[in-house]
């Protein structure tokens, strides 16, 4: 770790990283955050001690930060690494109170999650292409490499799991019987999730696909690398994702991650009248203030009935 970060910041970085057991992204964040803080006091102010740190000193490294070109959600996310760190220093007596107390993060400009609408779900679904003059091409060929792209979407859009959570599912998280998977979230947290019967069908038609082709494979986890065998990584499924919302033109949205299908899950989920707690639930949420943004997307929807549809509109 740098050598420019407080003894208490490595002790909470420890922390995150072996009690909180937060995924490599985030530590990485947390970092970086207090690396540049502590770097940005070094040199702004010499050696300030941790009791001595106050809102002035974090304002005026958050001003030094937008004067930079940060935007506001990344100042903001800054902040929330601060606080966390401040209140670990305040639970273990390094400081008597908190400077963050007094310091307000800038606001955010409203952005509604991008999703795919429910036409171009059903041209994944149906197998086909929505690309003009080539009526009914299939989407995903037969063999084990298309199998693992095809199911690769349908988990993620019909279970709004994220991307680490898909490259983490076990075979002992599938429960047939039940129809449900469990999958291991942010913060280690399990949570089950319900699957169709179909869905069902399609994770063993994969299986016995995977045992047909691949003399060896990793049979722990779900989903393989369809030439190595291996556990997929990240940047596999990325490109995935992208190469065939592009290619087959299932959506214009710009930016075709695999986040995507996580917003498509939870906006039909709520235009169809799903509950939102339940909504909650599904996607690990830990406080439904992170779920009600997709009832932003339902409102847009109706307003785009209503202007379409009413007279008056």
């Amino acid at each position: 770790m740098s050598e420019e970060l407080h003894p208490v910041a490595i002790r909470f970085l420890a922390y995150i990283r072996l009690e909180k057991r937060y995924s490599e992204h985030t530590f990485a964040a947390y970092q970086q955050d207090l690396t540049q803080f502590f770097t940005f006091l070094q040199s702004s102010y010499g050696d300030v001690p941790l009791k001595g740190i106050t809102h002035s000193h974090v304002r005026t490294w958050l001003a030094w930060l937008m004067e930079h070109s940060n935007v506001a959600k990344t100042v903001n996310r800054k902040i929330s690494s601060l606080k966390s760190f401040f209140k670990y220093a305040l639970r273990h007596g390094e400081v008597s109170m908190t400077p963050m107390t007094k310091v307000t993060a800038p606001k955010i400009g409203k952005r509604l999650p991008g999703f795919i609408d429910e036409k171009g779900m059903r041209a994944l679904e149906d197998n086909h292409s929505m690309r003009r003059g080539e009526e009914k091409e299939p989407v995903f060929m037969d063999g084990l490499e298309g199998r693992t792209h095809q199911l690769i979407f349908e988990l993620l859009y019909n279970t709004g799991i994220r991307l680490s959570e898909l490259i983490s599912l076990k075979e002992r998280h599938i429960d047939a019987g039940n129809l449900s998977i469990k999958v291991l979230g942010k913060g280690n947290k399990e949570r089950i999730i319900p699957i169709s019967p179909h869905l069902m069908e399609e994770i063993n038609t994969y299986r016995a696909v995977c045992r047909k082709e691949l003399a060896e494979y990793d049979q722990e986890v779900l989903l393989v690398n369809p030439k190595s065998g291996r556990k997929l990584y990240p940047k596999y499924v990325y490109n995935v994702v992208r190469d065939y919302l592009t290619r087959h033109e299932i959506t214009t949205i710009n930016r075709k991650s695999p986040h995507i299908l996580r917003h498509t899950f939870a906006t039909h989920l709520t235009n169809n009248g799903a509950d939102l707690n339940a909504v909650k639930e599904l996607l690990g949420h830990s406080s439904l203030a992170s779920t009600q943004v997709y009832t932003s997307n339902s409102i847009e929807k109706l307003k785009a009935a209503f202007k379409k549809a009413h007279p008056k509109g």
